[in-house]
């Protein structure tokens, strides 16, 4: 019985192309994409700064809108 394997990173449809074209190279490797959870918070603070921007405009407009 063959070992199933499993990608822990979401690289599954880059995979399934590969696999699509019948490509027999590995276009991946098998190292793994890592990032360090202290890189993650800085690199998506100003997406979280958006996202909050974002909903107060969108509560500020209702507002002026429905007079709510």
């Amino acid at each position: 019985m063959s070992e199933k394997k499993t990608e822990a990173c979401g690289r599954c449809s880059i995979t399934s192309v590969v696999d699509a074209t019948g490509s027999e190279r590995d276009v991946l490797g098998e190292e793994r994409i890592e990032i360090e959870e202290r890189e993650i918070r800085r690199l998506s603070a100003h997406h979280v700064a958006a996202s909050r921007a974002k909903e107060w405009f969108n509560s500020l407009g209702e507002r002026l809108i429905y007079g709510r």
